[in-house]
Parts: structure tokens; C-alpha cells; sequence
């Protein structure tokens, strides 16, 4: 990597900064966790910790804020589960929020049918977010575990419209699932993570993306949508080549294995993305109600998104995978 780039890179919140100095700069183990204790205290971390409710919720309630009617463009990201993720993606220290997982037992229901906060719901990326938020706050969430081998769809992924009947995975779906399943099997094994059952069902689902080279149709090859080569910081719910991408690389790590050749496509793509300057530019944001922003507006060159994108084709270029 060019210097300059990766004094561009570090130049940034501690949210950012310590993921940069672990993955990209060699940084010593000392150096990138003092950085990551700074999330708690300074910048996107202390910001969005200090808009806590005293409930243990954020914006009052538990998907959507409170008093949230439908009626705005796009989604509110600043509700508990959204916050939650936030914190935990930033990699805060889980001691941080001592009290909290007890807070939303006791004061937190879904919008879906006022079920309990732990005990998830019917929507499979929001129980996903929320099974990792668990495992990550120290919850017992293996009923949520349990719940998506019990409702994963017969072609071998996950969909959030199967309440309505849909029969056929989604990519967005099955993604996020298998970013949930992973974090979950990762903090918690060898205690319970690491069951037969869920390592099946996480690998029969990374199986239907692989198939379908994390870009295509199987039925017809084609393109499965504008939105898997697009890309934009935060990820939120939406699929796309390089948030695919960074989650085999987590898999593949956390498995001890090298990269699947039929990812090879998608990388074609984040390399294509990348700019002379080896930046990768911000294309489009979720709309809807933030308590802040932690990136560049669409046209920008994105820290987010050339730290993903640095980091996904260093660790297949540097597997000689071609």
C-alpha cells in the first residue's frame, strides 16, 4: 500500500483507525487495542454511547425509533438494534454497556408483535443482528441460534419474506443470517457456538451464495441486480460484492481455510472499483434519519469503503488465488 494512502486511512476515527492499524499497517497488538479502547471515550463511539436512553434502548425503541410512522424517506437507522450493531461493528468493549442486555430484557419489545427484545422475532436479519448483539453482550441467545437452522429454506439460504410465503432464498437475507450465525459461533465457542447444526447450516448457506458466484442467477446467470456491485458505507441490511466479500474473508479465517475460487467474480468487481489513487469512492448511502454521519457523501472517496476493499484483496492476492 502506498504511504500516503495508509496515512489517509489512519487519519481517521478510532472506530476506523485500529482496524487499519491491525489489518493493513502491521501495527503491534498493543498498538491497535489502545486505539480500540478510544472508541468507548472519543469520536463515533462516545458520540452515539452518550444517546443511550436511560432504558438501555436508543430513539425509544427497538427496530425504529419511537413514534416512528412510516411516513419519511427511507428508514431511521437510530433505534437499539441499529446502534447496537453500530457499536459492535466500531468494536467497542462489551464491558462498556455493563447493564444494558439486562435493560432491554426488561424494557425493550419488537414492534412485531411486542415480543421480548432477546427473544428475537420472525424477521431473519433482524434476528440475526440481534443474535450477534447477544452473543456479543453476553446473552443467552442460542434459542435465536436454533431458530435459523430450524428456518433455513430448502435451497440452502434465508429469506426475511418467508413469513409471507417466499420459498426462495434472498441474498440480502442469507448474508446478513450468515454474518449473525458467524459472529455467534465465533464469541461463544467452544462453549456452545460451535454446534454440529449451526456449522451446517452456516456452510449450506454460504454454499448458496458460492454457487451462484455471489452475483448471479442460477437459473439464468445474469446479474442479480444493479445494487451487488454498488457500493456504499454503512453497509446496513443491503447485500453487495464487497460486503459478501468481507464476510468469507471472516469465514474463511475463522475456519482456517483459503479463498473459494468462485469468489473470484466478485472480486474481479472491488477491483474494478478501485481508483487509480487505490481509493474506492462512496456510490450511495441507505437513505433515512442518522444520528450522525460516519462517512463521505456519495462521489467521495470513502476511508470505510478502502479499508474494506484494501483489506478483502489483500487477503485473496495474498492466497494466490486467481
Amino acid at each position: 500500500m502506498a504511504p500516503e494512502l495508509l496515512t489517509w486511512l489512519l487519519d481517521s476515527d478510532p472506530a476506523l483507525r485500529w482496524q487499519v492499524e491491525r489489518d493493513l499497517a502491521g501495527a503491534p497488538e498493543d498498538v491497535w487495542r489502545a486505539t480500540r479502547a478510544r472508541v468507548a471515550t472519543e469520536g463515533f463511539g462516545a458520540r452515539l454511547l452518550a444517546l443511550q436512553d436511560p432504558d438501555g434502548q436508543w430513539a425509544g425503541g427497538a427496530f425504529f425509533p419511537a413514534g416512528y410512522q412510516g411516513d419519511e424517506e427511507g428508514q431511521p437507522w437510530t433505534a437499539t438494534t441499529w446502534s447496537l450493531s453500530s457499536l459492535r461493528d466500531w468494536g467497542l468493549d462489551a464491558a462498556v454497556l455493563a447493564g444494558t442486555a439486562e435493560k432491554l430484557a426488561a424494557n425493550s419489545r419488537w414492534e412485531y408483535e411486542d415480543l421480548p427484545y432477546w427473544d428475537g422475532e420472525v424477521d431473519c436479519c433482524i434476528n440475526s443482528w440481534t443474535l450477534a448483539n447477544g452473543a456479543w453482550l453476553g446473552v443467552d441467545v442460542s434459542g435465536i441460534a436454533q431458530w435459523f437452522v430450524d428456518h433455513r429454506l430448502p435451497d440452502g439460504g434465508w429469506n426475511c419474506e418467508w413469513v409471507e410465503g417466499s420459498t426462495r432464498s434472498s441474498f440480502h437475507s442469507t448474508l446478513n443470517s450468515l454474518k449473525g450465525l458467524l459472529y455467534y459461533e465465533t464469541a461463544t465457542e467452544p462453549a456452545t457456538g460451535g454446534s454440529d447444526d449451526l456449522r451446517a447450516a452456516r456452510r449450506e448457506g454460504e454454499e448458496y451464495l458460492l454457487e451462484r458466484r455471489l452475483l448471479h442467477r442460477l437459473s439464468t446467470g445474469e446479474l442479480i441486480g444493479p445494487w451487488a456491485t454498488r457500493f456504499g458505507y454503512p453497509f446496513r441490511w443491503g447485500y453487495s460484492a464487497l460486503n459478501a466479500l468481507d464476510y468469507f474473508r471472516a469465514a474463511a479465517l475463522h475456519d482456517g481455510v483459503g479463498p473459494d475460487p468462485r469468489l473470484a467474480d466478485a472480486v474481479g468487481v472491488v477491483r474494478g472499483a478501485r481508483r487509480p489513487d487505490g481509493t474506492w469512492l462512496q456510490e450511495g448511502r441507505h437513505p433515512g434519519r442518522v444520528w450522525f454521519e460516519v462517512d463521505v457523501p456519495p462521489g467521495e472517496p470513502s476511508r470505510w469503503l478502502t479499508f474494506y476493499g484494501t483489506r478483502v484483496l489483500d487477503w485473496w492476492d495474498g492466497a494466490g488465488t486467481v
